[in-house]
Order: structure tokens, then C-alpha cells, then sequence
């Protein structure tokens, strides 16, 4: 598949959450996926606002960005709060050099294995609903086709969480991000409890997690909700990650 293909297809996947009852995190998730597909970073993460207007971490392409926002998070400081403070991307091409900055939050970042970042707000028009972080292992700056790129997926999902309240009142459209904040923790739970049963990472236990509600036809945070309550056995979800005979003889 070319670059080009890529592109549309990504495109293609966020559109097509674009429905009623669409899942936000299972979108953002794509969105997070999407941009290291691409090569617009090494690693993605998201953040979004719940209805007191606190930062959440809502999606990310690895446990190591994940735990990353969360450490931002923690310390109120980082890309992702500027750009979603400010409304404006915030770009950071040495991170080696940012403890003046981010005093907490360059060392780690540095740390976890990053050299650069770049945050794009989740917006349309004055709405600012979150960030996304997108981190590079080297120190380098994203060229401007590319973060042109980056922030038209942004914009993509930005619109497909608010398209369909944009003419509600404020209190509808936190009560839809409050759910979706809700059903992260959920997968959160659900994550941890597959990881403890089959000693696997994080970030297994999550592609087990989503593949399962994607062969099931269901939402993810639905899925998730009913693995932490125990409606769904766990064994069911692994043993649906394991090919089949069919499987292998189709390969």
C-alpha cells in the first residue's frame, strides 16, 4: 500500500465512525494508530476534556505514550496542556533541551525514549476538546505537509465527536465525552485483567481487547465494560485471538 493509499484508507476509517452511536475512543484510537502508520511520529497519544474541563488520557498508540500523558497529567505540564490551553500547536523539536520549559515533563519524555514532540489541539472553530501528542524518537521538527496532515485527522475527529451536538446545549456534549471518559477506565480494567490472566504487556492485551470487539461487532468500551464486570469470560476474549485452523490454511 502506497503512502497515498494509506492516507485515504486512515481517512476512510475515521469517517467511518461517523454515526449515531459512534465508539469516540475505538475513533481516537484510529487517530492515534493512524499517525504512526503514517510516519508522523513514533508514538501518539490523546488527551481530552472532561465537563470540569480536566485533561484525560483517552487513547494512545503504546503503553509508553500512554503512561507519558499520564505523567503529564500528574505534573500540569506538557505539550498537550499548552495546545489545549492555548488552542494553538505547541512544537518542541529537542526535548534534551526543554527542562526549562517542562521541568518535569522534558526529562521524562527524554527518558521514555522521545526526542521531539508536537501537540495539536482537538478543536473546531473556538471549541477546544482535548489534544493530540504526537512524539518522534529523534530530535526533528515535523515538516509542514506533514503536520498539515496531522492536523487534518485532528480535525477529523474533532468534528466526528461534536458533529452531532454542535447545536445542543454544552451540558449534552460533556455528558457524551463524560461517558466516553467513563468507559476508559473501563478498558483500563479490562487491559489489566487480560495482561494478569496470559502474563502478557499492556499493549497486547489491548490489540487482544479491540480485535475481540471488532470480530463481535461491538463497541469497544461495551466490550471493555463487560469484561470488568465479568459478563464476558476472559477465556472467551483470549481464546478469540488464537487463529484457527481455517486460519492458517487460508494464509
Amino acid at each position: 500500500m502506497t503512502r497515498e493509499q494509506l492516507v485515504v484508507d486512515i481517512f476512510v476509517q475515521l469517517a467511518d465512525s461517523l454515526v449515531d452511536d459512534f465508539d469516540i475512543i475505538d475513533l481516537l484510537t484510529v487517530l492515534a494508530d493512524g499517525c504512526v502508520r503514517l510516519d508522523l511520529a513514533d508514538a501518539a497519544g490523546i488527551l481530552l476534556a472532561d465537563e470540569d474541563r480536566n485533561l484525560r488520557v483517552m487513547a494512545a498508540s503504546s503503553e509508553r505514550a500512554r503512561l507519558l500523558e499520564l505523567f503529564q497529567l500528574q505534573n500540569q505540564e506538557g505539550p498537550c496542556l499548552e495546545a489545549y490551553s492555548t488552542g494553538q500547536p505547541v512544537t518542541h523539536t529537542d526535548l534534551a533541551s526543554s527542562k526549562d520549559r517542562w521541568p518535569h515533563f522534558g526529562p521524562e519524555a527524554v527518558s521514555a525514549g522521545f526526542g521531539s514532540v508536537h501537540a495539536i489541539p482537538l478543536r473546531l472553530r473556538t471549541i477546544v476538546i482535548g489534544a493530540l501528542n504526537l512524539f518522534a524518537a529523534q530530535a526533528r521538527p515535523l515538516d509542514e505537509p506533514n503536520a498539515h496532515l496531522a492536523r487534518a485527522l485532528a480535525d477529523v475527529a474533532s468534528i466526528a465527536i461534536l458533529q452531532d451536538q454542535a447545536a445542543r446545549e454544552a451540558v449534552l456534549r460533556a455528558g457524551q465525552l463524560q461517558y466516553a471518559l467513563d468507559s476508559r477506565v473501563a478498558i483500563e480494567q479490562a487491559k489489566g485483567m487480560l495482561a494478569e490472566r496470559t502474563n502478557i504487556d499492556m499493549d497486547q492485551a489491548f490489540r487482544i481487547l479491540r480485535k475481540y470487539a471488532r470480530d463481535s461487532r461491538r463497541h469497544l468500551s461495551a466490550v471493555a465494560t463487560d469484561i470488568a464486570a465479568g459478563t464476558v469470560p476472559l477465556d472467551e476474549v483470549i481464546s478469540s485471538s488464537v487463529p484457527s485452523e481455517s486460519d492458517h490454511r487460508d494464509r
